[in-house]
């Protein structure tokens, strides 16, 4: 059952997950340095320091503040400074509470998961930190979706977090990783503790950015001319339209499956093709998981809306998101919610929400679908309402 025929494009596929870091990332450099420059006094002075992290999906902001936050615990070392860093995710963590015990588990695995309020939860860390001596950068992947459930409490008493003994050291670092722009939802407090030169924009990837990325984990993963540069070229191309590298990594480990499994030896371009209609289906499945009902009631109003249109507009939407609340018994959102619902869909990338352009009479905001067909998406949302 297991036996196979010929050998494997890969020599090392873990190097195509999504949670690997490479030893250096490409065309992020001028981020890193931007972070070196701002947290250096943490390890010089003990001093604290906060940073946002913003850009679209797939642009970095993850890996570089990983990567970073790796490199800064071995220069800290070096300088005979403990720094420690732990990475909470936010979407799947989005409660003060758990953001709160997921930071006390990286010092105490075994710490139980109900019984303390958060000051507890926050005086052990404290306690944790003191003990060891240690400065702790605390990032926050997504922190938008901490943000928008349970406030902004949460990074005022991290950022406070040295004031509460005259003689205590500053102990704990923000980053925090978001595509939206995270000051909008801090309230006066806790904005005053970030300062806004403190942003880092990771800009989308371009083609030959991309290409760039590529080459380099088709060497991490794959053996020596296991692919051809015209595979690597035409992931970069179909990757472009979003500079997203995460796609493109995607693109990459599902052509090198598709060659083992016809056994070729090498990644050529029809695995590139092949592997890009499947990304496709699954890029879009990833989106739609982490939708809200109402997310999923517009989307369902714009897939049926969309039937044989290029676009439609935003009216279109509301009125079949209105019919469809209606049929789901649900009470529909006012035009300033819906507003935002459109928002949050463009923003993740389901639909494409611009400004009208020549041929539509008009000055209106226009919805395109951009990864599924409307009918295909129409009932892979009636499913999932189902459930």
């Amino acid at each position: 059952m297991w036996e196979t025929t010929g050998k494997s494009v890969f020599k090392d596929q873990r190097t195509l997950s999504f949670d690997y870091v490479p030893p250096k990332l490409v065309h992020r450099e001028g981020q890193m340095k931007r972070l070196i420059m701002l947290y250096r006094p943490v390890v010089e002075s003990n001093f604290a320091q906060n940073a946002v992290l913003t850009g679209s999906v797939g642009t970095g902001k993850t890996a570089t503040a990983k990567r970073f936050c790796m490199d800064l615990k071995d220069f800290a070392e070096k300088q005979q400074k403990a720094v420690d860093w732990v990475l909470v995710n936010c979407r799947q963590r989005n409660s003060e509470s758990s953001a709160v015990l997921h930071i006390v588990n990286h010092f105490q695995p075994n710490f139980p998961d109900r019984g303390f309020s958060i000051t507890e939860m926050l005086r052990i860390l404290r306690k944790d930190l003191e003990k060891r001596k240690v400065h702790l950068i605390v990032v926050l992947d997504e922190a938008d979706m901490l943000l928008k459930k349970a406030g902004s409490d949460i990074i005022y008493k991290l950022t406070r977090f040295g004031e509460e003994k005259i003689d205590s050291k500053e102990l704990v670092s923000l980053i925090l990783i978001s595509q939206k722009n995270v000051f909008d939802m801090l309230d006066e407090s806790s904005a005053s503790t970030f300062k806004r030169t403190n942003v880092i924009e990771f800009g989308k990837y371009s083609t030959d950015e991309l290409c760039d990325i590529v080459t380099q984990r088709a060497e991490l993963a794959l053996h020596d001319r296991a692919i051809d540069k015209d595979a690597i070229d035409i992931i970069a191309e179909v990757s472009s339209e979003w500079g997203d590298a995460r796609f493109a990594i995607e693109i990459l480990e599902k052509a090198g499956m598709l060659a083992d499994e016809e056994s070729a030896g090498k990644v050529n371009v029809e695995h590139v093709r092949a592997a890009k209609a499947e990304a496709y289906s699954s890029i879009t499945e990833s989106k739609l998981i982490g939708l809200d009902n109402h997310q999923k009631l517009a989307l369902l109003g714009i897939a049926r809306a969309s039937r044989g249109k290029a676009y439609i507009t935003t009216g279109d939407a509301e009125k079949a998101y209105k019919v469809a609340c209606e049929e789901y018994e649900e009470k529909p959102r006012a035009h300033t919610a819906f507003w935002t619902l459109m928002k949050d869909l463009d923003m993740l990338g389901v639909v494409s929400a611009k400004k009208s352009g020549p041929g539509i009479s008009g000055k209106t905001t226009v919805i395109t679908l951009l990864d599924i067909p409307a009918k295909v998406l129409e009932a892979r949302i009636r499913e999932m309402l189902k459930k």
